[in-house]
């Protein structure tokens, strides 16, 4: 019963990061713990799909496709999709207004979450380099971060009555920020011009819209969660130094101050609140962190697996 709570807990906090343009659901699942978890869970789905079509080995399976089935770990999958699903609906009513009422505010506290949040792959790349960072992961790390510090930096848009084609194609591509640490699902959207007609068909109940996104949004990760399945498995340490990089960058898109345009200013009266709310952030990571380590409800960090290759 605790392992089934927590995991909601786990798929609510996920889920009410990627109703936040800035925050990715990914980043999330890092700190709870459920990140790996989730990626290999994923990529098993979507190669039972593949073996019932047949393109995993070359005819179709309906009996290696129950078997795949069969051996995912429900007990995380549905408590956790029961929480983000939750999170998703509720955040999209509740959290939404507070970002356009209290922009700096809401900035401010989820910039020191990210900062915070950085710890847990840079941490594990410590680990996997002998306790030091290398001169050639920081400058890949560095590369990293400039390429989603530009992304960020592109001014956001609404597209009134967006096609068919266009609901699938972003969802696909905004989908992967779900298991892509330091890339915000939402702010994509807010860039593609999609997160309003999103938000507005969640909150309608548009099953119409909701149905495109979705196949969109399962499209998506079937092309790329296994890839970077393969990436965690066979080049883990490069692939925590580019999504530490990933991470940092992305805190130019929570710089509390900052124009409708995402134009970066300098700070205003309310330094000393921002910093607070900052701080609040980043201890609210810190607890979780050290309740995912003293309950031992997942071995997401100090699992070996992860720290192959």
């Amino acid at each position: 019963m605790r392992s089934t709570l927590a995991n909601a807990i786990r798929g609510a906090l996920i889920g009410a990061a990627e109703v936040v343009p800035g925050i990715s659901g990914g980043t999330i699942a890092l700190i709870v713990g459920v990140y790996r978890a989730l990626i290999a869970a994923i990529a098993d789905a979507v190669l039972a799909v593949r073996q019932l079509v047949g393109i995993a080995n070359g005819r179709p399976s309906a009996s290696k496709f129950a078997a795949t089935l069969r051996s995912l770990p429900w007990s995380l999958l549905i408590p956790l999709g029961i929480g983000m699903v939750a999170a998703v609906i509720i955040g999209a009513r509740v959290l939404e207004p507070i970002l356009d009422e209290y922009p700096v505010t809401s900035r401010a506290f989820f910039f020191g979450l990210i900062v915070a949040a950085i710890y847990v792959p840079a941490h594990l790349v410590t680990r996997l380099n002998g306790g030091r960072w290398g001169v050639r992961d920081v400058v890949i790390a560095l590369i990293a971060a400039v390429v989603v510090f530009l992304i960020t930096g592109l001014p956001p848009t609404t597209i009134d009555d967006p096609s068919p084609l266009v609901i699938l194609g972003s969802a696909a591509i905004a989908i992967c920020a779900l298991v892509l640490p330091g890339v915000s699902g939402s702010f994509l959207l807010l860039s593609f011009g999609m997160y309003e007609p999103t938000i507005q068909a969640v909150n309608d109940r548009n099953l119409t819209y909701l149905a495109i996104f979705a196949l969109g949004a399962v499209l998506g990760l079937a092309v790329f969660v296994s890839i970077l399945r393969w990436l965690l498995e066979h080049r883990a340490h490069i692939t925590l130094v580019i999504l530490t990089g990933f991470m940092v960058g992305s805190l130019r898109a929570l710089w509390p101050w900052q124009t409708e345009e995402r134009g970066l200013q300098g700070p205003g009266d309310d330094v000393l609140g921002v910093v607070l709310l900052a701080a609040a952030g980043a201890a609210i990571v810190v607890v979780l962190l050290l309740v995912e380590r003293r309950f031992g409800l997942t071995e997401e960090q100090e699992d070996a697996g992860l720290l192959k290759g």
